[in-house]
């Protein structure tokens, strides 16, 4: 059996690396001494967009993991400015959304992908919200578009605390519709311990970011990102729940802050190999 953390599971992030082209992601990406990314999608929209870009990728050797695209009219300033423009929760936006959904579909077929994710938006905590039938409507609607293309679609975690999470999904009921586990997005957000967190969300997994964070000490404002390994997430124990749960999915470094993001992915690698020398198995 192979060990985990196993090397061929690492990945970047594409929009990490914030390339000019995909030459230069080629450029970054084995500087790295990786071969794996997941792909932001948004700028290769349609099946030409997703065929010129996985061409440059396939011919130096990379593969693309997965899929992401970010909704239009989001707004990060604040958690309020993201709670009200964030994903599919705004009716001003949904259609546009929509549109851009059924493009990134296209592209991630062309890539010959069977995952994509995003983030869906605040979920209502309380199924009997007015908002809550609103959403499930409308990820069901993502969620037959994107099966239709043979796709599963991954919703990030963090802005709603575990436990709602499964609930809405258990709701949802859309079999190609899981969860792209991201532990720092739990502390940034302040919804709770990624651990537990991660325990609780294991049966909708389908795909990890690794990233760190540390908490806000003021409820209600940001928490604050840091490079893998200095921040307060438990790797040991996060990786050991997905070792003893079998996870053999991609593990995605993702680093969305910071002046020197090689350097920090560096870090985040060299993290997850000191965890496997030092005998995390399953």
């Amino acid at each position: 059996m192979k060990p985990f953390p196993h090397p061929d599971q690492l990945a970047v992030c594409s929009w990490s690396l914030r390339p000019r082209d995909p030459a230069d992601l080629v450029t970054m990406v084995h500087a790295l001494g990786l071969d794996r990314v997941q792909l932001a999608l948004n700028e290769h929209r349609g099946s030409a967009g997703g065929s010129a870009v996985g061409k440059v990728l396939a011919e130096a050797g990379i593969r693309v993991v997965s899929g992401m695209f970010g909704t239009l009219g989001e707004d990060y300033s604040t958690l309020e400015t993201i709670r009200r423009t964030g994903g599919v929760v705004p009716d001003e936006t949904w259609q546009e959304n929509l549109a851009l959904a059924a493009e990134v579909a296209a592209t991630a077929r062309a890539l010959g992908l069977d995952l994509v994710s995003f983030h869906a938006g605040f979920l209502p905590e309380d199924p009997a919200a007015p908002g809550h039938a609103k959403l499930v409507g409308r990820l069901r609607t993502l969620a037959r578009l994107f099966a239709g293309q043979g796709i599963d679609l991954a919703l990030e975690t963090g802005q709603e605390e575990a436990a709602v999470l499964r609930r809405f999904l258990e709701d949802l009921a859309a079999p190609n519709v899981g969860v792209n586990f991201d532990p720092a997005n739990m502390l940034l957000y302040g919804k709770g311990d990624p651990v537990a967190a991660v325990r609780t969300l294991l049966p909708f997994l389908k795909q990890v970011h690794i990233k760190d964070a540390v908490a806000a000490a003021t409820p209600g404002t940001w928490g604050r990102e840091v490079p893998v390994g200095t921040g307060q997430v438990d790797w040991p124990a996060f990786l050991g729940v997905l070792s003893g749960a079998g996870y053999r999915g991609a593990l995605c470094i993702e680093r969305e802050a910071g002046d020197d993001r090689l350097a920090d992915i560096r870090t985040a690698k060299q993290h997850l190999v000191d965890l496997l020398e030092r005998g995390l198995q399953p």
